[in-house]
């Protein structure tokens, strides 16, 4: 059984590797381990994340996805998270998450019953679609909640803004001149690949406009 572990982290200032001992753990505890980590901070209500894209183009059928919880894997949108779940379906992947129970059966080799593993395929893929649900209901609250907050702040004069960490994103220039990639540059910067794609995207259109 390979097992590939997803950890992600929604800002760089997060540690999205904070989960890899559990992962490592609860992987152990099943009589397995793991195979290879796939570690990133991007938002879950993005479709498009490298290291997700990665693990699902590396992924054969049989292959475990190993995630903390469901709203480390999505928090998408429901159309977003339909096309998510027909690319796992269609690479033949198992996902397991450590606080879905009924998902933990996966781990083991269920063969030889095959009522038994229709039975969990059926009721893992009702309660993932649940929690997915769910994760996307708890972030649009939160998105709801921050707005709400940040009118308040503007209404009586104390909203700022975040303030952009304008020696990081200089490094990251430096290291897109010198040829590097995304993933390199993000890991030597260090920052998230989001940073470092808005930043290219920031240098070309600054080309565009001096061309």
């Amino acid at each position: 059984m390979f097992i590939r572990a997803y950890l992600r982290a929604s800002t760089e200032d997060q540690d999205a590797s904070r989960a890899r001992e559990q992962l490592t753990a609860f992987a152990k505890g099943q009589g397995s381990s793991i195979a290879s980590y796939y570690t990133e901070n991007a938002s879950g209500a993005k479709a498009e994340r490298l290291e997700l894209r990665r693990l699902l183009n590396d992924a054969q059928p049989g292959d475990v996805l190993l995630v903390e919880a469901i709203d480390r894997l999505s928090r998408l949108p429901r159309d977003d998270w339909k096309r998510l779940r027909a690319e796992i379906d269609a690479k033949g992947l198992r996902v397991v998450a450590v606080d879905l129970p009924t998902s933990h059966q996966s781990m083991k080799d269920t063969s030889g019953d095959e009522f038994t593993a229709r039975m969990l395929d059926a009721i893992n893929s009702m309660m993932l679609d649940m929690m997915a649900a769910i994760a996307r209901k708890d972030y649009e609250q939160r998105r709801e909640r921050q707005q709400q907050g940040i009118a308040k702040a503007k209404q009586e004069g104390k909203y700022k803004g975040r303030p952009a960490d304008e020696e990081k994103r200089q490094r990251i220039r430096e290291l897109l001149e010198a040829g590097f990639s995304v993933r390199k540059v993000a890991k030597l910067a260090p920052a998230s690949t989001s940073t470092v794609y808005a930043v290219q995207t920031e240098m070309k259109e600054s080309h565009s406009a001096t061309a």
